[in-house]
């Protein structure tokens, strides 16, 4: 006859005792992994320049990947990011020359004195800074405010990892407002911001990388080269007629587009500037006109990549091009001269229009 005591003991002891494991041979089932536990760990100190003084120093494609990035207290310095990121800072740096790859967001330059910057970005801000010259891709309005003696010229430069990068940032090569700036801190009588010389050769002013890592990216300053097409903004027209061409999506639309230029370089016309847009119906009624009904079912296809030549004979040389080296594409060329006292103005409105990535 057993005890009760016993067995009550016998019970507790049961009780203290884990449960059995599931799974053969009693193997405790395997954790359940989240995503941030898969996320390999970051380490600020990786993303940022902090201090430096007569040094040159920079990120080869690859090494930032989106990441943010802070550069600050930094003196004559050359600095180098040949990589995306997601947003970069730069404070406190004074005679430093810096090149810095797209930027999905922002770039803000605060307290900045007599740097010299390549920069293409979403977004571009200055405040607090002196003489800034900067060459400049945006797909935005750039903004300055407390600052003066900004001087803009647009971005020219190139290297075999640029134009993905441009795309991993969500940028488009042909979005660049440089030039159309908006001072928040405007003071009468005086500008405090103006366009650099038509001439600027970009290595003057951010010369190519010495360190022996750096020099491993191909680098080429040379304008023709340019991953982004240079434009004249802003900057004073030679004449009076202008000229719209439309390229609709497909699978070289950018390549016919970079070959539309070049041919309209070649014949002496100017490219004021460039859209990538997504177009809705009643865009296309308005740009297009007349012709709207042929265009409106290629909108379905993705964005369309707007072009403005400057120049006389501009709207005749353009069509003329369009027949003998594009026969057979699809694309717009505009039929009526668009001139800075007329009333046709159709490009200008594109910047109402929703931007495409």
């Amino acid at each position: 006859m057993g005890c009760f005591f016993s067995k009550k003991r016998k019970s507790e002891k049961e009780q203290q005792q884990p449960p059995p494991a599931s799974g053969e041979g009693g193997e405790q089932p395997p954790q359940k992994l989240y995503s941030w536990d898969k996320r390999e760990k970051v380490d600020p100190k990786d993303y940022m320049f902090n201090g430096l003084k007569d040094e040159t120093v920079g990120r080869l494609p690859g090494k930032v990947a989106g990441q943010q990035f802070v550069i600050q207290d930094c003196e004559n310095c050359n600095i180098y990011i040949f990589d995306h990121s997601a947003t970069i800072t730069i404070d406190d740096c004074t005679n430093c020359r810096i090149f810095l790859g797209p930027i999905k967001g922002s770039v803000f330059f605060r307290n900045c004195r007599d740097c010299k910057c390549i920069v293409a970005c979403q977004q571009f801000r200055t405040r607090d800074c002196r003489k800034l010259e900067v060459f400049l891709c945006c797909a935005t309005q750039p903004i300055i405010e407390s600052s003066a003696n900004i001087k803009f010229g647009c971005f020219q430069f190139y290297y075999p990892e640029l134009a993905f990068q441009f795309k991993d940032a969500g940028l488009s090569i042909f979005n660049n407002t440089w030039s159309n700036i908006h001072d928040f801190t405007p003071v009468s009588g005086e500008n405090n911001w103006s366009l650099l010389s038509e001439d600027a050769v970009v290595q003057d002013y951010v010369p190519l990388p010495t360190l022996e890592e750096l020099k491993a990216v191909r680098i080429s300053t040379d304008a023709s080269r340019s991953i982004v097409p240079i434009t004249r903004g802003q900057r004073h027209k030679n004449s009076d007629e202008s000229c719209l061409a439309v390229l609709f999506a497909g699978d070289y639309t950018t390549a016919n587009a970079r070959k539309l230029i070049d041919e309209m370089l070649s014949k002496g016309f100017l490219l004021v500037q460039t859209k990538e847009v997504s177009m809705k119906p009643e865009d296309a009624q308005r740009v297009f006109q007349g012709r709207a009904p042929d265009f409106i079912p290629l909108l379905e296809k993705g964005p369309v990549i707007a072009l403005e030549f400057n120049g006389d004979g501009a709207v005749e040389g353009c069509q003329l091009i369009v027949n003998d080296v594009f026969n057979g594409t699809k694309m717009f060329v505009s039929e009526n001269k668009v001139t800075a006292s007329g009333d046709v103005d159709s490009f200008y409105n594109f910047a109402d229009l929703q931007m495409g990535m």
